[in-house]
């Protein structure tokens, strides 16, 4: 006949709690893993709100474009050499609004910039 001493008795207690634990994380990461395959097969999951790229703007008409772009190349014109920051606020808008107008106005040979990032200045073009 065998005797089993308290040590025994609590080794075996632990090593039953821990074979426990083992088997039902298991069956939790088995349960995760499942649920996350059906969801992809399932369809396509959309994006967190907070994830998704919101519009940066509004479309502006090409005409509308086009009466900003003239707007700037007459302020451009009646001041010379101006920063973007002043002209913009010549025209009456921001300083980010005009730059497609005035990439189309450079491009269209109209105006051209000297310098660089805060410290470009804009000039006409005699054309």
């Amino acid at each position: 006949m065998k005797t089993t001493t308290p040590f025994q008795n609590l080794s075996t207690q632990i090593e039953q709690v821990i074979q426990d634990h083992i088997a039902a994380s298991y069956k939790a990461a088995a349960a995760a893993v499942e649920q996350a395959f059906s969801l992809a097969t399932a369809g396509r999951v959309a994006a967190p709100r907070a994830l998704r790229a919101e519009p940066t703007g509004r479309h502006r008409a090409p005409t509308e474009m086009a009466a900003l772009g003239e707007r700037f190349h007459q302020v451009v014109c009646a001041r010379p050499g101006e920063t973007m920051s002043v002209l913009a606020a010549e025209v009456g808008v921001s300083a980010r609004e005009l730059t497609r107008p005035v990439m189309h106005l450079k491009r269209a040979g109209q105006i051209r910039s000297v310098g660089e990032r805060h410290l470009t200045r804009y000039f006409p073009l005699a054309g």
